[in-house]
């Protein structure tokens, strides 16, 4: 019973930031105007579009659709692979993600030839999401495609968080940290869907209709913090440092005027779907509880310590903890995972080594809220004795397979991959932990 609450702790807090929900709660339409939070917006002098980017893009687009029909001129959808939805006006393009494709290039062009032919008096209605920072891309000039996607690989496997990866990109992009602004003069009205700890606007999708304050230093401290210096191709290293002399302009800060028609407006987080989660879990009978602050690192020094917490809760009755954020994983084996199976399987060590954990029943899912982790067809894992119990009977080693970067085989071996397919949002990834007392063990 305990991993069917787990499932569907994890999926009350995926359901609850859906664009179902949050688009319909931010966006509604009053003759002649589009109201957008709490600011209204005169549509009657100009013509509406939509340019809708992420993983989430499909989803958004279709609620948008539906709110604003026959008013939209025209629209354009970036997306990953498989994640296209049925649209009745806008356009998709799929592209690739983690690491950029010739679509994505496309993508980007699509997207700035939509903003060019754009007029003072018109709307335009951004719909951002997580992973438009791959799926949006384009070249700065002398660069190739080989070269970003180089660097891409580079950053994703050498254990950088989120705004150190999107600090390169943001310099290495002629649209990305604000850029894509200077490309029209219609006003922006921008829907963000956050899958950044802290929910900063500025690295969110790279920043597409935010000031940027990061420069070509700080992107090249990053470079430097890596050891990436020798790693970067020519080209690449030609541009940041044409960029750290003051060469080529630094990203628009807000100070820049291609700003003032721009309305930003955060609309879900990774602390909604735990709120969700949390009341789900609570409908169960369990004492539940969020971990602040948001979860950030490598992923088994904090999946140790999210088994370290699990085994010391004190109540006597069935607990919940949830965690929400995102971790990294430094890349040293062959195998194939994603950072939810790796932190699975550390716990899953953890729960191994530590006697104490086999007071309670202790049962842990790490997924990501898009359905995907990796480049995987997962979601995430679960860990629990009976996975162990599993392993043990086919002779397998988790520990090997953790060294390996290799969960997924694991899991896929013993049962524990957690497979949902595109969710059509992305706030992060959730850890769902449920601790039982033995006593209690019968009724769950």
């Amino acid at each position: 019973m305990a991993l069917q609450h787990l499932k569907d702790i994890f999926l009350a807090g995926v359901s609850a930031v859906k664009p179902a929900v949050f688009i319909p709660l931010n966006l509604t339409y009053n003759n002649g105007s589009i109201i957008a939070g709490t600011k209204e917006f005169n549509i009657a002098r100009g013509k509406v579009y939509i340019v809708s980017v992420g993983k989430a893009a499909a989803a958004m687009a279709a609620e948008t659709e539906k709110i604003l029909g026959s008013h939209i001129a025209k629209g354009i959808v970036v997306t990953k692979y498989q994640h296209a939805l049925p649209l009745k006006i806008c356009k998709t393009i799929e592209a690739g993600h983690p690491v950029p494709d010739e679509k994505s290039i496309a993508g980007g062009k699509a997207v700035v030839q939509l903003l060019t032919g754009t007029k003072a008096e018109d709307t335009i209605i951004m719909l951002i999401s997580g992973g438009a920072s791959a799926l949006l891309s384009d070249l700065p000039p002398g660069c190739a495609l080989s070269d970003l996607q180089h660097i891409s690989a580079l950053l994703l496997d050498c254990g950088a968080a989120i705004n150190e990866i999107n600090c390169i990109r943001k310099h290495l992009s002629l649209i990305k940290g604000g850029q894509l602004m200077r490309h029209t003069s219609a006003t922006v009205i921008a829907l963000i869907l956050s899958d950044v700890p802290g929910d900063d606007l500025s690295v969110i999708a790279s920043g597409l209709t935010v000031p940027d304050n990061s420069s070509f230093t700080d992107a090249w401290k990053v470079i430097e913090k890596y050891g990436l210096q020798e790693k970067i191709t020519s080209p690449v290293k030609a541009w940041l440092t044409k960029g750290l002399h003051g060469e080529i302009p630094d990203t628009p800060d807000e100070n820049d005027p291609v700003f003032n028609k721009v309305y930003n407006r955060l609309v879900a987080t990774n602390n909604i779907a735990l709120g969700a989660a949390k009341l789900k879990a609570e409908k169960l009978g369990y004492v539940a509880e969020i971990i602040s602050p948001p979860l950030t690192g490598e992923a088994e020094e904090q999946a140790t310590a999210f088994m370290e917490k699990m085994v010391v809760q004190p109540t006597d009755k069935p607990y919940c903890l949830l965690w929400g954020g995102e971790t990294t994983v430094t890349i040293r084996g062959k195998g194939k995972g994603g950072r939810n199976q790796q932190f699975a399987l550390a716990a899953l060590n953890t729960m191994h080594d530590n006697k104490n954990s086999n007071e309670k029943k202790i049962s842990i899912l790490c997924g990501g809220t898009d359905g995907t982790d990796g480049p995987t067809d997962a979601t995430g894992a679960i860990a629990d004795r009976s996975i162990l119990e599993k392993a043990k009977s086919l002779h397998l080693d988790p520990r090997s397979f953790l060294r390996n970067n290799d969960a997924y085989h694991f899991f896929k071996q013993t049962g524990g991959l957690v497979i949902t397919g595109p969710t059509q949002t992305n706030v992060m990834d959730m850890v769902v932990g449920l601790a039982i007392p033995q006593n209690n063990i019968t009724n769950k």
